[in-house]
Protein backbone atom coordinates (compact mmCIF):
# COMPACT_ATOMS: atom_id res chain seq x y z
CA UNK A 1 0.00 0.00 0.00
CA UNK A 2 1.58 3.41 -1.13
CA UNK A 3 1.87 6.29 1.48
CA UNK A 4 -1.14 8.20 0.21
CA UNK A 5 -3.80 5.13 0.27
CA UNK A 6 -2.06 4.37 3.99
CA UNK A 7 -3.01 8.09 5.25
CA UNK A 8 -6.51 8.45 3.31
CA UNK A 9 -7.56 4.84 5.11
CA UNK A 10 -6.40 6.29 8.38
CA UNK A 11 -9.08 9.34 7.72
CA UNK A 12 -11.90 7.64 6.61
CA UNK A 13 -11.46 5.15 9.75
CA UNK A 14 -11.06 8.60 11.88
CA UNK A 15 -13.94 10.14 10.63
CA UNK A 16 -16.20 6.89 11.39
CA UNK A 17 -14.74 6.52 15.18
CA UNK A 18 -15.42 10.46 15.61
CA UNK A 19 -19.33 9.56 15.11
CA UNK A 20 -18.89 6.94 17.75
CA UNK A 21 -16.79 9.04 20.15
CA UNK A 22 -18.89 11.93 20.13
CA UNK A 23 -21.48 9.62 22.02
CA UNK A 24 -19.35 8.05 24.34
CA UNK A 25 -20.19 8.61 28.21
CA UNK A 26 -18.00 10.92 30.27
CA UNK A 27 -16.85 7.95 32.84
CA UNK A 28 -15.85 5.80 30.11
CA UNK A 29 -13.56 8.37 28.98
CA UNK A 30 -12.30 9.03 31.98
CA UNK A 31 -11.87 5.32 32.87
CA UNK A 32 -9.71 4.94 29.67
CA UNK A 33 -7.75 8.31 30.29
CA UNK A 34 -6.78 6.79 33.83
CA UNK A 35 -5.79 3.98 32.65
CA UNK A 36 -3.60 5.73 29.60
CA UNK A 37 -2.42 7.63 33.03
CA UNK A 38 -1.61 4.49 34.68
CA UNK A 39 0.32 2.80 31.18
CA UNK A 40 2.86 5.58 31.16
CA UNK A 41 4.20 4.84 34.50
CA UNK A 42 4.42 1.30 33.92
CA UNK A 43 6.07 1.43 30.83
CA UNK A 44 8.39 4.14 31.83
CA UNK A 45 11.79 2.52 31.13
CA UNK A 46 10.35 1.34 27.62
CA UNK A 47 9.47 5.15 26.53
CA UNK A 48 12.91 6.19 28.00
CA UNK A 49 14.34 3.68 25.84
CA UNK A 50 12.55 4.45 22.26
CA UNK A 51 13.31 8.64 23.34
CA UNK A 52 17.27 7.46 23.79
CA UNK A 53 16.95 6.37 20.51
CA UNK A 54 15.80 9.69 19.23
CA UNK A 55 18.50 11.12 21.20
CA UNK A 56 21.72 9.75 19.97
CA UNK A 57 20.09 10.35 16.60
CA UNK A 58 19.39 13.94 16.94
CA UNK A 59 22.54 14.39 18.61
CA UNK A 60 24.55 12.33 15.46
CA UNK A 61 23.19 15.22 13.36
CA UNK A 62 24.27 18.32 16.01
CA UNK A 63 21.04 19.39 17.32
CA UNK A 64 21.41 22.48 19.69
CA UNK A 65 20.92 21.43 23.18
CA UNK A 66 17.61 23.86 23.36
CA UNK A 67 16.20 21.02 20.72
CA UNK A 68 17.55 18.23 22.67
CA UNK A 69 15.33 19.78 26.05
CA UNK A 70 12.36 19.85 23.85
CA UNK A 71 13.21 16.14 22.97
CA UNK A 72 14.46 14.41 26.07
CA UNK A 73 11.75 12.00 28.25
CA UNK A 74 12.56 11.09 31.41
CA UNK A 75 11.33 9.47 34.27
CA UNK A 76 10.17 12.94 35.25
CA UNK A 77 8.59 14.05 31.99
CA UNK A 78 6.77 11.02 31.39
CA UNK A 79 4.68 11.31 35.42
CA UNK A 80 3.64 14.78 34.51
CA UNK A 81 2.69 12.98 30.59
CA UNK A 82 0.71 11.28 33.09
CA UNK A 83 -0.67 13.61 35.35
CA UNK A 84 -2.15 15.36 32.41
CA UNK A 85 -4.01 12.70 31.40
CA UNK A 86 -5.27 12.19 35.25
CA UNK A 87 -6.18 16.06 35.53
CA UNK A 88 -8.16 15.75 32.07
CA UNK A 89 -10.25 12.97 33.35
CA UNK A 90 -10.98 15.01 36.72
CA UNK A 91 -12.50 18.21 34.44
CA UNK A 92 -15.54 18.71 33.10
CA UNK A 93 -16.78 16.99 30.47
CA UNK A 94 -17.54 20.17 27.76
CA UNK A 95 -19.64 18.00 25.42
CA UNK A 96 -22.97 17.93 25.83
CA UNK A 97 -23.11 21.71 27.81
CA UNK A 98 -25.66 24.09 26.80
CA UNK A 99 -24.35 27.23 26.46
CA UNK A 100 -27.66 29.46 26.07
CA UNK A 101 -31.42 28.45 26.36
CA UNK A 102 -33.34 30.81 24.72
CA UNK A 103 -37.44 30.49 25.04
CA UNK A 104 -38.99 32.34 21.91
CA UNK A 105 -42.11 34.55 22.16
CA UNK A 106 -43.58 31.63 19.76
CA UNK A 107 -42.40 28.76 22.33
CA UNK A 108 -39.59 27.41 20.44
CA UNK A 109 -37.21 26.41 23.08
CA UNK A 110 -33.57 27.26 21.26
CA UNK A 111 -30.52 25.45 23.11
CA UNK A 112 -26.87 26.47 21.99
CA UNK A 113 -24.94 23.07 22.87
CA UNK A 114 -21.21 21.94 22.76
CA UNK A 115 -20.41 19.06 20.47
CA UNK A 116 -16.87 17.95 19.80
CA UNK A 117 -15.36 19.51 16.05
CA UNK A 118 -15.13 15.92 14.71
CA UNK A 119 -11.34 14.80 13.58
CA UNK A 120 -8.23 17.02 14.68
CA UNK A 121 -4.96 16.43 12.78
CA UNK A 122 -1.84 17.38 14.72
CA UNK A 123 1.58 18.19 12.68
CA UNK A 124 4.58 18.59 15.68
CA UNK A 125 8.05 18.32 15.92
CA UNK A 126 10.68 17.26 18.69
CA UNK A 127 8.07 17.06 21.68
CA UNK A 128 6.91 13.40 22.58
CA UNK A 129 4.61 15.32 25.27
CA UNK A 130 2.60 16.34 22.37
CA UNK A 131 1.35 13.32 21.58
CA UNK A 132 -0.11 12.41 24.79
CA UNK A 133 -1.51 14.99 25.73
CA UNK A 134 -3.34 15.73 22.37
CA UNK A 135 -4.32 11.82 22.58
CA UNK A 136 -6.11 12.80 25.94
CA UNK A 137 -7.27 15.96 25.33
CA UNK A 138 -9.30 14.98 21.91
CA UNK A 139 -10.47 11.82 23.97
CA UNK A 140 -11.99 13.71 26.75
CA UNK A 141 -13.22 16.26 24.22
CA UNK A 142 -15.03 13.37 21.77
CA UNK A 143 -12.62 13.88 18.59
CA UNK A 144 -10.99 11.69 16.97
CA UNK A 145 -7.34 12.61 16.83
CA UNK A 146 -4.69 12.15 13.69
CA UNK A 147 -1.10 12.62 15.26
CA UNK A 148 2.14 13.23 12.57
CA UNK A 149 5.09 13.72 14.22
CA UNK A 150 8.48 14.84 13.22
CA UNK A 151 11.23 12.29 12.40
CA UNK A 152 13.51 13.70 15.32
CA UNK A 153 10.55 11.97 17.88
CA UNK A 154 9.65 9.14 15.65
CA UNK A 155 10.68 6.24 18.39
CA UNK A 156 9.27 7.90 21.09
CA UNK A 157 6.33 8.95 19.51
CA UNK A 158 4.98 4.95 18.22
CA UNK A 159 6.28 3.95 21.78
CA UNK A 160 3.40 6.32 23.41
CA UNK A 161 0.79 5.59 20.92
CA UNK A 162 1.14 2.31 21.12
CA UNK A 163 0.81 2.24 25.09
CA UNK A 164 -1.87 4.73 25.08
CA UNK A 165 -3.73 2.81 22.13
CA UNK A 166 -4.23 -0.20 24.09
CA UNK A 167 -6.47 1.30 26.57
CA UNK A 168 -9.02 1.71 23.59
CA UNK A 169 -9.62 -1.69 23.26
CA UNK A 170 -10.11 -2.39 27.26
CA UNK A 171 -12.60 -0.08 27.13
CA UNK A 172 -14.35 -0.78 23.76
CA UNK A 173 -14.13 2.49 21.99
CA UNK A 174 -12.49 2.26 18.67
CA UNK A 175 -9.25 2.41 18.08
CA UNK A 176 -9.39 4.80 15.20
CA UNK A 177 -9.86 7.33 17.73
CA UNK A 178 -6.72 7.98 17.68
CA UNK A 179 -4.23 7.86 15.14
CA UNK A 180 -0.48 8.03 14.69
CA UNK A 181 0.76 8.79 10.41
CA UNK A 182 4.33 6.95 10.92
CA UNK A 183 5.90 8.36 7.38
CA UNK A 184 8.39 10.90 8.59
CA UNK A 185 8.19 12.14 4.88
CA UNK A 186 7.71 15.88 4.34
CA UNK A 187 4.71 14.65 1.66
CA UNK A 188 2.65 12.97 4.18
CA UNK A 189 1.85 16.30 5.18
CA UNK A 190 0.92 17.27 1.88
CA UNK A 191 -1.77 14.57 1.79
CA UNK A 192 -3.15 14.92 5.72
CA UNK A 193 -3.61 18.38 4.54
CA UNK A 194 -5.56 17.76 1.52
CA UNK A 195 -8.04 15.15 2.98
CA UNK A 196 -10.84 18.04 3.89
CA UNK A 197 -13.77 15.43 3.89
CA UNK A 198 -12.71 13.29 6.74
CA UNK A 199 -10.61 15.84 8.85
CA UNK A 200 -12.32 18.93 10.01
CA UNK A 201 -9.17 20.71 12.04
CA UNK A 202 -5.77 20.98 11.29
CA UNK A 203 -3.06 22.17 14.24
CA UNK A 204 0.50 22.78 13.61
CA UNK A 205 3.70 22.75 16.58
CA UNK A 206 6.55 23.77 15.84
CA UNK A 207 8.93 26.10 14.09
CA UNK A 208 8.03 29.10 11.81
CA UNK A 209 8.63 26.57 8.69
CA UNK A 210 6.77 24.17 9.78
CA UNK A 211 3.53 26.19 10.43
CA UNK A 212 3.97 28.58 7.46
CA UNK A 213 4.21 25.34 5.40
CA UNK A 214 0.64 24.00 7.25
CA UNK A 215 -0.73 27.14 6.70
CA UNK A 216 0.16 27.56 2.91
CA UNK A 217 -1.10 24.29 1.45
CA UNK A 218 -3.85 23.47 4.20
CA UNK A 219 -7.21 22.92 2.46
CA UNK A 220 -8.77 22.26 6.08
CA UNK A 221 -8.87 24.93 8.83
CA UNK A 222 -5.93 25.90 10.38
CA UNK A 223 -5.20 27.09 14.10
CA UNK A 224 -2.02 28.64 14.41
CA UNK A 225 0.91 27.74 17.67
CA UNK A 226 3.06 30.28 16.01
CA UNK A 227 6.27 31.62 17.69
CA UNK A 228 6.28 33.46 20.62
CA UNK A 229 8.60 36.66 21.00
CA UNK A 230 7.46 37.31 24.42
CA UNK A 231 8.35 40.60 26.36
CA UNK A 232 8.74 41.88 29.77
CA UNK A 233 8.36 45.73 30.24
CA UNK A 234 10.33 46.37 34.06
CA UNK A 235 8.65 49.56 34.52
CA UNK A 236 10.27 52.71 36.67
CA UNK A 237 7.93 52.01 39.51
CA UNK A 238 8.77 47.61 39.89
CA UNK A 239 9.42 45.85 43.03
CA UNK A 240 12.85 45.29 42.12
CA UNK A 241 13.62 42.01 43.99
CA UNK A 242 10.27 41.04 42.20
CA UNK A 243 11.47 41.88 39.01
CA UNK A 244 14.89 40.20 39.06
CA UNK A 245 13.40 36.86 40.39
CA UNK A 246 10.49 36.91 37.28
CA UNK A 247 12.73 38.08 34.32
CA UNK A 248 15.34 34.94 35.26
CA UNK A 249 12.56 32.84 35.56
CA UNK A 250 11.15 33.99 32.53
CA UNK A 251 14.06 33.87 30.34
CA UNK A 252 16.69 30.97 32.57
CA UNK A 253 14.10 28.24 33.80
CA UNK A 254 13.87 26.49 30.21
CA UNK A 255 14.82 28.80 27.35
CA UNK A 256 13.73 26.17 24.48
CA UNK A 257 9.99 26.34 24.92
CA UNK A 258 7.44 29.39 23.09
CA UNK A 259 6.73 31.36 26.27
CA UNK A 260 10.21 32.37 27.74
CA UNK A 261 10.97 35.54 27.56
CA UNK A 262 12.92 37.08 24.30
CA UNK A 263 12.93 40.57 24.81
CA UNK A 264 13.59 42.44 27.86
CA UNK A 265 11.95 46.41 28.17
CA UNK A 266 13.49 48.20 30.89
CA UNK A 267 12.75 51.74 31.95
CA UNK A 268 15.63 54.48 31.43
CA UNK A 269 15.18 55.35 35.10
CA UNK A 270 16.33 52.08 36.16
CA UNK A 271 19.71 51.81 33.73
CA UNK A 272 21.93 52.37 36.92
CA UNK A 273 20.10 50.93 40.11
CA UNK A 274 18.55 47.61 38.14
CA UNK A 275 20.31 46.76 34.99
CA UNK A 276 23.68 46.04 35.40
CA UNK A 277 22.62 43.58 38.24
CA UNK A 278 19.77 41.83 36.15
CA UNK A 279 22.48 41.69 33.22
CA UNK A 280 24.90 39.96 35.57
CA UNK A 281 22.39 37.56 36.83
CA UNK A 282 21.63 36.49 33.25
CA UNK A 283 25.08 36.57 32.02
CA UNK A 284 26.19 33.88 35.15
CA UNK A 285 23.72 32.00 33.84
CA UNK A 286 25.01 31.63 30.23
CA UNK A 287 22.60 33.91 28.90
CA UNK A 288 23.94 36.06 25.82
CA UNK A 289 22.74 39.34 25.67
CA UNK A 290 21.97 41.27 22.51
CA UNK A 291 20.95 44.54 23.15
CA UNK A 292 21.12 48.39 22.36
CA UNK A 293 23.68 51.30 22.35
CA UNK A 294 23.22 52.50 25.48
CA UNK A 295 23.08 48.95 27.08
CA UNK A 296 26.02 47.21 25.14
CA UNK A 297 28.00 50.75 26.61
CA UNK A 298 27.42 50.09 30.14
CA UNK A 299 27.94 45.93 29.71
CA UNK A 300 30.60 45.15 27.64
CA UNK A 301 29.97 41.40 27.00
CA UNK A 302 26.42 42.21 25.23
CA UNK A 303 26.67 42.58 21.42
CA UNK A 304 24.74 44.84 19.63
CA UNK A 305 21.34 44.02 18.92
CA UNK A 306 20.37 44.19 14.67
CA UNK A 307 16.84 45.03 13.68
CA UNK A 308 16.23 41.39 13.02
CA UNK A 309 16.72 41.11 16.83
CA UNK A 310 13.84 42.48 18.05
CA UNK A 311 11.47 39.68 15.71
CA UNK A 312 13.20 36.39 16.72
CA UNK A 313 12.52 33.87 18.44
CA UNK A 314 15.53 32.33 19.98
CA UNK A 315 14.66 29.79 22.03
CA UNK A 316 17.67 29.50 23.59
CA UNK A 317 20.12 30.91 26.34
CA UNK A 318 19.82 34.52 24.39
CA UNK A 319 17.79 37.45 24.85
CA UNK A 320 17.42 41.15 23.31
CA UNK A 321 17.66 43.93 25.67
CA UNK A 322 16.03 47.74 25.59
CA UNK A 323 15.97 50.63 27.49
CA UNK A 324 12.89 52.80 26.66
CA UNK A 325 11.53 55.90 27.53
CA UNK A 326 8.62 54.85 29.14
CA UNK A 327 5.50 52.56 29.01
CA UNK A 328 4.37 54.08 25.92
CA UNK A 329 7.51 53.37 24.32
CA UNK A 330 7.20 49.76 25.84
CA UNK A 331 3.76 49.49 23.93
CA UNK A 332 5.43 50.87 21.11
CA UNK A 333 8.03 48.22 20.92
CA UNK A 334 5.65 44.63 21.65
CA UNK A 335 3.52 46.40 18.70
CA UNK A 336 5.92 46.59 16.02
CA UNK A 337 7.55 43.42 17.39
CA UNK A 338 5.44 41.41 19.04
CA UNK A 339 3.43 37.95 18.14
CA UNK A 340 0.89 38.06 20.13
CA UNK A 341 1.79 35.49 22.76
CA UNK A 342 2.53 36.83 25.88
CA UNK A 343 3.55 39.74 27.28
CA UNK A 344 4.27 41.13 31.13
CA UNK A 345 4.92 44.36 32.68
CA UNK A 346 6.77 44.57 36.46
CA UNK A 347 4.96 47.97 38.17
CA UNK A 348 3.37 48.41 40.97
CA UNK A 349 1.74 51.23 39.60
CA UNK A 350 -2.17 50.19 38.87
CA UNK A 351 -2.73 52.28 36.64
CA UNK A 352 0.11 51.62 34.23
CA UNK A 353 -0.63 47.86 34.51
CA UNK A 354 -4.02 48.42 33.91
CA UNK A 355 -3.14 50.38 30.48
CA UNK A 356 -0.77 47.59 29.66
CA UNK A 357 -3.77 44.66 30.00
CA UNK A 358 -5.97 46.71 27.92
CA UNK A 359 -3.14 47.77 24.96
CA UNK A 360 -1.20 44.88 24.63
CA UNK A 361 -3.04 42.49 22.32
CA UNK A 362 -1.27 39.54 23.01
CA UNK A 363 -3.47 36.08 23.79
CA UNK A 364 -1.85 36.20 27.81
CA UNK A 365 -0.92 39.35 28.92
CA UNK A 366 0.70 39.68 32.60
CA UNK A 367 0.82 41.93 35.74
CA UNK A 368 3.73 41.11 38.28
CA UNK A 369 4.09 37.39 37.13
CA UNK A 370 6.67 35.29 34.80
CA UNK A 371 5.30 34.40 30.94
CA UNK A 372 6.07 30.97 31.42
CA UNK A 373 2.91 30.23 33.05
CA UNK A 374 0.89 30.16 29.52
CA UNK A 375 0.27 26.76 29.72
CA UNK A 376 -2.69 24.73 29.31
CA UNK A 377 -1.72 22.67 32.60
CA UNK A 378 -0.66 25.88 34.73
CA UNK A 379 -3.67 27.23 33.82
CA UNK A 380 -5.94 24.22 35.07
CA UNK A 381 -6.81 23.11 31.27
CA UNK A 382 -5.63 19.40 32.39
CA UNK A 383 -2.84 19.81 29.61
CA UNK A 384 -2.98 21.93 25.97
CA UNK A 385 -3.15 21.44 22.33
CA UNK A 386 -1.38 23.92 21.98
CA UNK A 387 -0.76 28.23 21.97
CA UNK A 388 -3.07 29.58 19.94
CA UNK A 389 -1.77 33.08 18.37
CA UNK A 390 -4.14 33.15 16.13
CA UNK A 391 -8.20 35.21 17.06
CA UNK A 392 -10.22 32.93 16.03
CA UNK A 393 -11.27 30.05 17.10
CA UNK A 394 -9.24 29.82 19.96
CA UNK A 395 -6.60 32.19 21.58
CA UNK A 396 -3.61 31.27 24.67
CA UNK A 397 -3.65 27.90 25.80
CA UNK A 398 -6.00 25.50 24.01
CA UNK A 399 -8.14 23.07 26.29
CA UNK A 400 -11.11 20.94 25.97
CA UNK A 401 -13.73 23.80 25.68
CA UNK A 402 -11.58 25.11 22.51
CA UNK A 403 -11.98 21.42 20.77
CA UNK A 404 -15.27 21.80 20.01
CA UNK A 405 -17.63 23.97 18.71
CA UNK A 406 -21.87 23.79 18.67
CA UNK A 407 -25.10 23.45 17.47
CA UNK A 408 -28.62 24.64 17.98
CA UNK A 409 -31.03 22.46 19.60
CA UNK A 410 -34.62 23.41 18.92
CA UNK A 411 -37.53 22.40 20.73
CA UNK A 412 -41.16 22.94 19.52
CA UNK A 413 -45.23 21.83 19.43
CA UNK A 414 -45.52 22.45 15.75
CA UNK A 415 -44.86 26.07 15.73
CA UNK A 416 -45.09 26.83 11.62
CA UNK A 417 -43.25 30.04 10.45
CA UNK A 418 -45.68 32.51 9.06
Amino acid sequence: MDNKQEILNIAKKAKKASRVLAVVSETVKNKTLLCMADSLIKNTAGLIRANEKDLHQAKRRGKPSAFLDRLVLNEKRIAQMSESLKSVATLKDPVGEVIKSTRRPNGLLIKKVRVPIGVVAIIYEARPGVTSDSIGLCLKSGNAVILRGGREAINSNIAIFNILRRCLVKYKLPPAAINLVKSTDRKAIDILLSLKEFIDLVIPRGGQGLIELVERKSMIPVIKHYKGICHIYVDNQADLSLARKVVFNAKVQRPGVCNAMETLLVHQALVREFLPIMLNDLQAAGVEIRADAQVCKMNKAAKRATERDWSTEYLDLILSVKVVRDLKEALEHISRYGSGHSDAIITENRTKAKEFLTKVDSACVYVNASTRFTDGYEFGLGAEMGISTDKLHARGPMGLEELTTYKYEIFGRGQIRS
